[in-house]
């Protein structure tokens, strides 16, 4: 059975130059409160890399307990590989 605890995103691999580590681009948009207009945001996450995949592949990650300083997930897979 799959264990159900923490939250799973999708993002784009940015940097595999760290041993075991990569970092992956959380991209959103919303409508901003005052102006109404669609804002592009995008946040940067640590996540263990236990797949080996590269920069620019598409992953889902999944929150873990602390890792390190800065790492709070791991790969659960690879969903696109990229063309490089």
């Amino acid at each position: 059975m799959e264990n159900k605890k923490g939250k799973t995103f999708t993002g784009i691999v940015v940097s595999d130059k760290m041993t075991n580590t990569i970092v992956v681009e959380l991209s959103y948009t919303f409508r901003h409160p005052m102006y109404k207009k669609i804002v592009k945001k995008s946040k940067k996450i640590y996540s263990e890399n236990n797949l080996t995949a590269k920069s620019g592949d598409t992953v889902l990650v999944k929150e873990t307990r602390p890792l390190s300083k800065l790492k709070r997930f791991t790969t659960v897979e690879i969903l696109k590989v990229s063309k490089q």
